[in-house]
């Protein structure tokens, strides 16, 4: 029987469901206030970008999650500000992803409003995004080794995913096992890592560290094959960039992933290597928004989710381990 989530019981009742990020409000404020601050420059042109990207724009779901799992797993007031500056420093990896990610896809959208790249163009979005890891590294340069080990790992991990991903672009051959390399090196391998820091942070031991890293882990596969699925379901105004649009570019998504391997004509199209667009791209949308191939990639997602809830039921009860709860139910939750 499928588990009734705290999202869809508000739902049904008709109320606002609970903000899973309220019990930690307080240092997602000292987040975002040293966020802010830490995306000034000396160069005028390199703060507009990073503070155009940033400033206000996301949910901060890393940093919530981090912080969740940080006070989940026992951390207390004295190393808060560590877990505030490694949220800091995972947002801002991130962030700087998404510039390079526009520059190799041309991205002209995103978050609902032009991109960096449609803005400045590609050498002012290039080095912003340069910037914005540099001082991701600053931050990361007062902890000790292994914990900046842990973040330079999940870098890697994400210029490998990208290259990955860039070799099955309009590519028939691109299985299952080939998809989850590409998310777990490019999406979850940040989660995975803010796990992994906050709970060491957190003073947990090896044991639960390693389970907070799989929790993390989990959560980032269930957050991309939700988007993938999002991406072909859109509408526009709700994901923020054009429906379709790693269709368009040939991106080897969980839809497209499932629907190649039993899908001739769709197959066929990614043979043929080109860019989709026209007739080509509404039929290839149609084959992808089947309602088995949709369900069948949401219960792909929801066997992630499983598997995160398993291990939050793990942690002490607090009200920091329901909001860490609440915010992995809120990944399947996704609608458009």
């Amino acid at each position: 029987m499928k588990k009734t989530t705290a999202i869809e019981l508000a739902t049904r009742r008709g109320t606002e469901p609970a903000n899973p990020a309220r019990p930690v409000e307080a240092d997602l404020a000292a987040v975002e206030a040293k966020l802010t601050r830490l995306l000034d420059s000396n160069e005028s042109l390199i703060a507009e970008i990073c503070h155009y990207l940033i400033d206000g724009a996301g949910k901060r779901l890393r940093p919530t999650f981090i912080l969740l799992v940080y006070r989940a797993c026992g951390g207390g007031d004295d190393k808060v500000e560590d877990a505030i500056d490694a949220a800091i420093a995972l947002e801002l990896i991130h962030s700087a992803t998404l510039l390079h990610d526009d520059i190799i896809d041309g991205g002209k959208l995103r978050r609902g409003k032009p991109s960096a790249l449609a803005r400045y163009g590609f050498a002012p979005t290039l080095i912003a995004g340069d910037y914005l890891f540099c001082r991701a590294f600053e931050l990361c340069g007062r902890f000790e080794e292994h914990l900046v080990r842990i973040a330079a790992t999940a870098c890697m991990e994400l210029t490998e995913g990208e290259v990955m991903e860039g070799r099955l672009r309009h590519s028939a051959a691109a299985s299952l096992a080939d998809y989850r390399k590409v998310i777990t090196r490019k999406t979850a391998s940040l989660f995975f890592a803010g796990g992994k820091v906050a709970a060491d942070l957190a003073g947990m031991p090896a044991r639960g560290v390693t389970a907070m890293a799989s929790l993390g882990l989990s959560m980032g596969l269930a957050f991309q094959m939700i988007d993938d699925i999002l991406d072909i379901l859109g509408p526009e105004e709700k994901i923020g960039k054009p429906v379709g649009s790693d269709l368009r570019e040939g991106i080897p998504s969980l839809p497209v992933v499932l629907a190649v391997a039993h899908d001739p004509e769709l197959r066929q199209m990614f043979l043929d290597g080109t860019e989709m667009s026209g007739a080509a791209f509404e039929r290839a949308l149609k084959i992808l928004r089947d309602p088995k191939l949709i369900a069948r990639a949401r219960a792909m997602a929801a066997a992630e989710v499983r598997n995160a809830r398993e291990i939050v039921r793990e942690l002490r009860p607090s009200i920091y381990r329901d909001s860490l709860a609440m915010l992995i139910d809120e990944q399947i939750d996704r609608e458009v």
